[in-house]
């Protein structure tokens, strides 16, 4: 249920291990796109994987089809965030919804999966009523239900895929376990079984130390850049202790995507409603949504007055390797510049389709060389590996991303957190 980056690369996955796979959706040009192996996102691998297993699976808009034909079925529908940042279910309710009425006419034991991310508590609070009203069925008796959080990123989901860290399972009834045993047994890495509501917590407190590090990351970087001292530097030397991963501490304008800020904002809202203030996830979302717009600041201390100067934009998806542009840090960077007036003009090698819905107004180029060419100073946001082949000669360069070419050759270069 879902075919969006976690949907369509989990079911795609499973069908590669030999498996037949419906993928259920609401949107009749995605289905109509799977149907005709072409993916309806960006996603490295993803496409030579649907042509390579055309005719094990296809998708379609019909709940009763999919779940009658089948055993196991996922939820990779998204969640959200509503204005207050707590999480918004009326997707995983309306699957909910959709999937208990089939197993109503349903005698086989059918096991429901929640892989959407979903606060503690969500799927014995939420799923299982639902299904149960709808059915008039009892979970974990006549029919299986569980937790199994994803940790793929975008960009590299479909290797993440076959080559887990881990497989995380929240299960309450023995039955259920056994066949997703049976279903992750090609996976050789550590599989942890735990309660549901704890599996639910896990991918949590994941997100959230993934984005504090980025924040912690980041802070220091600002620090660091008033002392004239490289943080990439610091952090080689931060990361060779074995107490702490060097991953994660590449400083810069900080993190966008459909996950770490909506998952942080949500567990907020969550401890808040527990009466806990959670102040460090706090600064988390603090630190990141301030970070984009130092660029903006070293940009005017060498372009004071942006009013009708043109300034180029490299990146626009909030990762390389992904056409997604949820949460980009382009979209504050480009508010801010088009506030004061300046005259944009991006470029991004996937995502350009995408960031137009968002900012028809600003200028695409053809070429990342052309953004160079044509701009009076150019800012990159996103570190894409064509960006390192550039011509930057000539130029004022404000950098996010820590592009080592643009370093090297820029007439005035500055590193937002070096």
């Amino acid at each position: 249920m879902g075919t969006g980056y976690v949907g369509l690369v989990t079911g795609i996955g499973l069908v590669e291990l030999g498996n037949r796979v419906t993928f259920v959706d609401i949107d009749k040009s995605k289905v109509n796109s799977i149907n005709s192996a072409e993916p309806p996102i960006y996603e490295k691998g993803l496409n030579e994987l649907m042509q390579k297993n055309k005719g094990r699976y296809y998708a379609t808009m019909d709940y009763y089809e999919a779940i009658m034909n089948s055993e196991i079925t996922f939820i990779c529908v998204g969640t959200p965030s509503k204005e207050d940042g707590s999480i918004d279910l009326r997707y995983i309710e309306s699957a909910s919804k959709g999937i208990g009425e089939v197993l109503a006419n349903k005698d086989d034991f059918h096991v429901v999966v929640v892989k959407s991310t979903v606060i503690p508590g969500t799927t014995e609070e939420v799923v299982k009523p639902v299904i149960e009203k709808e059915s008039g069925k009892k979970a974990f008796e006549d029919f299986g239900l569980a937790m199994n959080p994803e940790f793929l990123r975008e960009g590299n989901a479909v290797e993440d895929f076959f080559n887990p860290d881990r497989i995380v399972i929240g299960v309450k009834d023995s039955r259920t376990k056994s066949i997703l045993e049976e279903l992750y047994k090609p996976f050789s890495c550590p599989k942890l079984f735990t309660d549901i509501k704890t599996a639910e917590m896990i991918k949590y407190a994941s997100n959230a130390f993934l984005a504090t590090k980025i924040s912690f990351a980041n802070e220091i970087g600002n620090i660091c850049k008033k002392l004239g001292i490289d943080v990439y530097e610091v952090f080689k030397g931060v990361g060779l202790d074995h107490r702490i991963n060097p991953a994660f501490f590449r400083a810069g304008i900080g993190f966008g995507g459909s996950c770490f800020s909506k998952d942080v904002k949500a567990l907020i809202r969550k401890a808040e409603e527990l009466s806990e203030d959670p102040k460090i996830l706090k600064a988390v979302i603090e630190v990141n949504e301030k970070q984009p717009l130092k660029l903006v600041e070293l940009l005017k201390k060498h372009v004071p007055n942006l009013a009708n100067r043109k300034i180029g934009v490299l990146g626009l998806a909030f990762k390389p390797d992904t056409d997604d542009v949820r949460e980009s840090r382009a979209i504050p960077i480009i508010e801010a510049l088009l506030r004061e007036g300046a005259k944009v003009i991006a470029y991004d090698p996937k995502a350009m389709n995408n960031f137009a819905k968002i900012f028809p107004q600003i200028e695409y180029a053809k070429s990342a060389q052309e953004v160079i060419d044509k701009s009076d100073a150019v800012l990159i946001v996103t570190e894409w590996k064509e960006f390192e082949e550039l011509n930057y000669k000539g130029k004022i360069v404000i950098d996010g991303r820590r592009i080592e070419k643009a370093m090297k050759e820029a007439k005035i270069y500055e590193g937002v957190c070096w």
